[in-house]
């Protein structure tokens, strides 16, 4: 069992650009958008996890993407520093709840640090990632921060703005992304420790297929991702198609939508 913290998108809409798949001037549709985040939500549950709600602040329209306010490892919090003025007052709902929850270690990051929009947990280690939000000295912080060791990726292409828009984790072993939107040392890293993993087309990675959540045998991913979900299928496990289309206006998708919570051992 995985145990999750989503945001309701009460108060979703695109205000602004912040990633280029934001377009203010596209109407956005804000009941869909919560029909969508439902079904999501329902789906966690009905696979057998735990879903806890942070409530929605007015004003904060992004604060569905709530993989981006923390990264939890171990029982231990660092809350989201974020780089665009737009959103860094969601850091504060975070702080709050977390505290709320009764999480002793809690604290909120010293350099620019978007969760795990950038921080994918990978069995021992956390895949980090760097180039457009989030600080190469957020890997350092990191990695003292958690005891855990911290793989640094740079991504080079703004359309895949954080490494959950271009990378899973899809077990302790095993990752799929796409290569393109990393720099060469970058690729060569992801070579060397995941000989075996998947990788994406051009087409399954600009339809958000990257942006998917998976317990170890069922992976959810945009509907639209055909390629990763017929070489997901290949590989046994359980791919499940999701219409997320109102909050990709937002550049997010099933990823964005839900925040892990590891507890601590033992």
């Amino acid at each position: 069992m995985r145990h999750y913290l989503m945001v309701r998108p009460s108060h979703f809409d695109v205000e602004y650009s912040i990633n280029p798949w934001m377009d203010p001037g596209k109407p956005t549709d804000p009941q869909l958008a919560i029909a969508q985040w439902e079904w999501l939500r329902d789906l966690h549950v009905e696979l057998g996890h735990r879903v806890d709600l942070l409530d929605p602040v007015p004003g904060l329209p992004d604060m569905v993407y709530a993989a981006n306010g923390a990264t939890v490892v171990n029982g231990r919090v660092l809350v989201a520093r974020f780089h665009h003025r737009q959103r860094r007052r969601e850091a504060a709902a975070y702080l709050t709840w977390f505290a709320g929850q009764g999480y002793r270690d809690v604290q909120q990051a010293q350099w620019h640090n978007e969760g795990e929009g950038d921080f994918l947990v990978a069995g021992s280690r956390i895949l980090a990632g760097t180039g457009f939000r989030t600080d190469p000295r957020a890997h350092e912080e990191a990695a003292a921060f958690f005891g855990v060791p911290v793989v640094g990726l740079t991504l080079t292409d703004p359309r895949y703005y954080h490494l959950d828009t271009a990378l899973t984790v899809l077990d302790e072993n095993l990752v799929m992304y796409f290569p393109e939107a990393f720099t060469e040392e970058s690729r060569r890293r992801l070579e060397e420790l995941y000989p075996d993993a998947i990788t994406a087309s051009a087409a399954d990675a600009a339809a958000f297929g990257l942006n998917a959540v998976s317990d170890g045998r069922h992976v959810i991913l945009p509907q639209a991702a055909t390629g990763l979900i017929a070489q997901l299928r290949e590989r046994g496990f359980e791919p499940i198609g999701a219409d997320l289309s109102e909050l990709l206006k937002g550049g997010g998708s099933v990823k964005c939508c839900t925040l892990e919570l590891r507890p601590a051992h033992g």
